[in-house]
């Protein structure tokens, strides 16, 4: 069990030690910073604890450093410290995410019953993601696809639209960036959910079984078929088949495939029996099937069938932004798999993940994930000591910061609008960001003349 924690970051030592003081006889556990980005290094999605903070202070203020917690893990709960003229701005930093406020000056006692409460909530928000990782079970689409960019917005919001119909979907992407979870995703958000789901792998079915593993036989239909057999469309009636690499089946299947998708009617091997078929299909393919159709190995006809919708689910390499919330989650998932405890990740680390390139995707950093917990990486035990990163941690994280600015601005071809509403960061903000880390000044003269606003 992790203990729970306390951050004090407050620019008054003297407020800051008196402070603390209370809080310890209150029986708190309490570490206190004098500036927030000291304090930045020690929350992680795994924080146990609570954060208090003055708004303001010099450097990073209190709004800006719960925007920057609220980049990390959105349930870190702040309790924000203001003075008599803050009212307001605090009540406006609740409505961006901030957990309370106490107003200057304060009893110990009512601070205490804050923090107390704000802890138990915390320890609910983590036990509760500890068993749905235990369980596996997660029922938000933003919780099995997490990401910031606006690539994963933009996918998430098209399963939303695509989930709850009956179309046949052709998912396409990369090996290992989660084109079955996304499968799975719409079949538990259509009428479907709770009929079977029937995953089907044509690149690792022998070519000489496949048509009877997938419409089944009757007795005597070949050699060695003995008794009558369901396939596996006939096994998944009512549900959702998914069809995994449908670009390795053999062309001469294809033909039988596309009767299947046009009349949902399937005739077992050695049967002139019409059996019909309620199911949707979802197919996935590494590659774009129209590249397939021209090189010949794929039915043009059954390439349009199929594609009713098509969901392409974007590379690592196309949304690094993603990586250390990503790298985050499938630590935590591994630490409650293998019954360890969570590893604390500096941002040092996270922002050596999101420079690194990751050719086998999500489940390459999975496995990532899963050496770091069973500590197999050598780097394992940076990332669980977050104060040994020393002054370089600073430069890292501006590093970081720039890298995420410049892929997004990339992303998004130079238009900064969508920018810094995928960043969650207002426009003011970004151009004083790309102005502190020298990105190209052209895109925001650009910007600024393309609609007239001011800053």
């Amino acid at each position: 069990m992790i203990e729970s924690r306390v951050l004090l970051v407050d620019d008054e030592e003297e407020l800051r030690h008196s402070s603390a003081q209370a809080l310890e006889l209150a029986g708190f556990r309490v570490e206190t910073f004098a500036s927030a980005e000291r304090a930045l290094e020690f929350i992680g999605f795994s924080f146990p604890g609570v954060v208090i903070s003055d708004i303001r202070m010099p450097g990073m203020d209190g709004m800006t450093f719960l925007q920057r917690i609220r980049e990390i893990d959105v349930e870190v709960p702040v309790i924000l410290v203001t003075g008599h003229g803050d009212v307001q701005l605090a009540v406006r930093a609740m409505r961006e995410g901030a957990y309370d406020f106490v107003e200057k000056p304060f009893t110990a006692q009512m601070l205490a019953g804050t923090i107390r409460r704000a802890l138990d909530w915390r320890a609910l928000v983590l036990e509760n993601r500890r068993l749905k990782a235990v369980a596996g079970k997660r029922d938000d689409i933003e919780q099995r696809l997490p990401g910031r960019s606006q690539v994963m917005v933009d996918l998430r919001y098209r399963i939303r639209a695509i989930g709850a119909s009956d179309a046949d979907t052709l998912i396409i992407g990369e090996t290992g960036v989660g084109k079955e979870v996304v499968a799975r995703t719409l079949h538990d958000l259509s009428a479907r959910a709770n009929s079977p789901f029937i995953a089907i792998n044509c690149a690792a079915l022998p070519e000489n079984l496949i048509e009877s593993e997938l419409f089944g036989h009757e007795p005597g239909a070949f050699p060695g078929a003995i008794r009558p057999r369901y396939g596996k469309f006939e096994h998944g009636r009512g549900g959702t088949i998914l069809l995994d690499e449908i670009g390795s089946m053999p062309i001469d299947l294809q033909a039988k495939f596309l009767r299947v998708l046009q009349e949902r009617v399937i005739t077992r091997l050695g049967s002139n029996e019409v059996v019909p078929l309620d199911v949707r299909f979802i197919a996935t393919n590494k590659v774009d099937l129209e590249l397939e159709v021209a090189a010949g190995r794929f039915r043009p006809d059954l390439l349009y069938r199929l594609n009713v919708a098509t969901l392409r689910v974007p590379p690592l390499a196309q949304r690094r932004a993603d990586i250390p919330l990503l790298f985050l989650q499938l630590a935590r998932e591994s630490a409650a798999r293998y019954g360890r405890d969570e590893v604390e990740v500096s941002q040092n680390m996270l922002a050596e993940m999101a420079e690194r390139n990751w050719p086998g995707n999500v489940r390459e950093l999975r496995n990532a994930a899963e050496r770091l917990v069973l500590g197999l990486d050598s780097t394992s035990s940076e990332a669980a000591s977050p104060m040994t990163t020393g002054t370089r941690l600073a430069d890292k994280v501006a590093a970081f910061e720039k890298g995420l600015i410049a892929n997004a601005i990339a992303t998004h071809g130079g238009a900064l609008k969508p920018v810094y509403e995928s960043l969650g960061i207002s426009r003011k903000t970004l151009y004083e960001k790309m102005q502190k880390f020298g990105l190209d000044k052209k895109l925001v003269a650009a910007d600024l003349s393309s609609d007239g606003d001011s800053l």
